[in-house]
């Protein structure tokens, strides 16, 4: 393809995709409508109470009850452990 031809395609590539741009910006968008809450902060915090105790919430890893587990090995024990992990080639290692 010579230089003409390509300079062609980009330029009717450039007006296509202006005509497309023009073409969408004609769109009417809604107009912007300001909420208006008919509930007070009072109202929403005790429906908020209330669904919590009815379980009616979705619970996620961080609300759960963190358990402290005590170990029976020092820091230096389990570093000492991860480098002889590493040395016998027993840990996967990845990327992400």
């Amino acid at each position: 393809m010579n230089t003409r031809n390509i300079a062609k395609n980009l330029f009717a590539g450039l007006l296509l995709t202006t005509a497309v741009g023009a073409a969408m910006a004609e769109a009417q968008y809604p107009a912007e409508t300001r909420f208006v809450s008919t509930k007070t902060r009072a109202d929403v915090v005790a429906e908020l109470q209330q669904a919590r105790a009815n379980g009616q919430l979705l619970v996620s890893e961080r609300d759960q009850d963190v358990k402290v587990v005590a170990s029976g090995k020092s820091r230096d024990e389990v570093r000492a452990e991860l480098v002889q992990a590493r040395a016998n080639g027993e840990l996967a290692i990845s990327n992400q």
